[in-house]
């Protein structure tokens, strides 16, 4: 039965899990989501310019 006993070390592992607080998971989705925010921007603005300078470039 070896997917038994895995299942049981898989659970005994996780009570040994130290789980961050709600305040702590909160906070880092919220930087997760703001970095994407500007990520998105800065790379929208990269490909915005270039576009523009190709089609500058081909016209």
């Amino acid at each position: 039965m070896q997917l038994v006993d895995y299942l049981k070390d898989v659970r005994a592992e996780l009570k040994n899990v130290k789980w961050p607080s709600q305040k702590t998971t909160v906070y880092f989705s919220i930087v997760v989501v703001v970095m994407s925010i500007i990520s998105a921007l800065y790379l929208g603005a990269f490909d915005f310019a270039f576009s523009e300078l190709i089609q500058s470039l081909i016209s």
